[in-house]
């Protein structure tokens, strides 16, 4: 005759010590546990309750210049180094890590209009209202030194942007035109024009190092290969004008551009003919914008006082950043391990926040994580549960931006019917139907 006897291993139930936690025996045996959803919708609620709790953005205010803080430069191979220069000529080295100013060059008379970094890391570049060009040493001069440029290039009008290269030594500046130079020369190895109007911005491609793209005032977006004489002959003209635009560093042919229109446009450079996303949040023009490292999220900012985290999927924001002493923000930067975000703005600072609002800085216990985690999931799993989703999109806002919101909700709504009037009352077929991203698009120059 057979006797099954209990069989345990005391693997399972004894410690290894005194200090480690008591292993409790789990069935998973969905039977004998009727509520568990009932029970992981409070843990997502709390969860969600939690995250707004802790949602504690900002960081450190970068005090030093002594006017409106006008464009920043990341360093390449330095998280802790960033640059920015001041509509006085002035530009600064911080480090980030102290918090504080490493550096101070008088670099030009006037604006500082763009500032870049090389590739390498050993110097950067700046152009200013003074027509000049400038390569400075990003260590600080020996002692005894003068503060002196390695190389300044005489330019015959304004330069109003400038981008490196990715790879090589070869750098772009705009304002009447886009100039391609080498390093060491002091005239451009060519020059690429489209239209007569000036160019506001002009960036290089991270991915296709010889693609360039830039925006003019005349409501052109234009597209150029660096290895023809000519642009691309691609070129998109929108309802109003664009300040800037961003590349996205994961995705080769997708970039966004940052509109007066309130509006930020994602575009793939193949098919131009419509946007493949309008990011509608901002209630004043859009200035600057900036890619995360990951290329799914990117940051904007603008002159509504505020600046925004918007996926790239999406059409509206998940984060909104401002403070009360916050003016109009000119320009952003997202680090590029990810975690934090810098905007310059009007009264003369640069703001540190954390790109994740409610994350925990510093060393966490396994625990810790094991318990972020297992929150996350539950978020996701329940997002579109009303009261949670009510609890994660809420956001104070200052009067001014909640009062615009709602009168241009109420714009968009009388457009909206009165567009539906003009079809019912019309010929069937006279009113064709425009969508929402073929709607700002003036057209498609190829």
């Amino acid at each position: 005759m057979r006797v099954k006897v209990l069989s345990r291993n005391p693997d399972d139930y004894v410690r290894e010590t005194k200090l480690d936690l008591q292993r409790v025996p789990r069935n998973y045996d969905p039977v004998l546990h009727p509520f568990e959803v009932a029970r992981e919708y409070t843990r997502a609620l709390n969860a969600t309750k939690l995250e707004r709790v802790f949602a504690k953005p900002f960081l450190s205010s970068l005090d030093g210049h002594r006017d409106g803080v006008n464009c920043m430069a990341k360093h390449p191979k330095s998280l802790s180094t960033v640059l920015s220069g001041a509509c006085d000529g002035e530009v600064k080295i911080w480090n980030l890590t102290k918090r504080q100013c490493i550096r101070t060059i008088q670099a030009h008379e006037g604006f500082v209009r763009g500032m870049c970094a090389r590739f390498c890391g050993t110097s950067f570049f700046t152009v200013g209202d003074d027509k000049t060009v400038k390569q400075w040493k990003m260590e600080s001069p020996e002692y005894g030194e003068e503060e002196e440029p390695i190389h300044t290039i005489l330019g015959k009008t304004v330069y109003t942007g400038i981008d490196h290269h990715w790879k090589e030594p070869v750098f772009a500046t705009c304002g009447h035109q886009v100039d391609i130079w080498d390093e060491q020369r002091t005239s451009p190895k060519c020059s690429l024009t489209w239209g007569f109007d000036s160019i506001s911005s002009v960036k290089f491609n991270p991915i296709e190092t010889y693609l360039l793209g830039s925006c003019a005032s005349d409501r052109n977006i234009v597209l150029y290969d660096m290895r023809k004489s000519t642009p691309l002959k691609k070129v998109v003209i929108l309802n109003m004008r664009t300040n800037t635009l961003c590349w996205n560093p994961m995705e080769a042919f997708i970039f966004t551009a940052a509109n007066e229109d309130y509006n930020l446009y994602t575009f793939d450079m193949r098919f131009l003919e419509s946007p493949v996303m309008v990011h509608m949040d901002h209630v004043s023009a859009v200035l600057d914008v900036d890619y995360s490292p990951t290329g799914k999220e990117f940051v904007s900012a603008s002159f509504d006082k505020s600046i925004r985290i918007f996926p790239v999927d999406k059409g509206h924001s998940r984060e909104v950043y401002h403070t009360k002493r916050m003016q109009h923000v000119i320009t952003v930067k997202w680090t590029s391990d990810n975690k934090y975000i810098l905007c310059g703005s009007d009264e003369m600072n640069i703001r540190l926040w954390k790109a994740n609002a409610s994350e925990k800085l510093g060393v966490l216990a396994p625990r810790e994580k094991a318990a972020m985690n297992y929150n996350q999931k539950l978020k996701e799993k329940f997002q579109f549960h009303p009261q949670i989703r009510r609890i994660a999109q809420h956001r104070h806002l200052p009067k001014s931006i909640y009062c615009q919101i709602k009168e241009q909700r109420i714009m968009r709504e009388a457009r909206r019917r009165k567009e539906l009037n003009r079809r019912k009352h019309s010929k069937p077929g006279s009113v064709p139907f425009v969508s929402e991203r073929k709607k700002h698009i003036v057209a498609v120059v190829k």
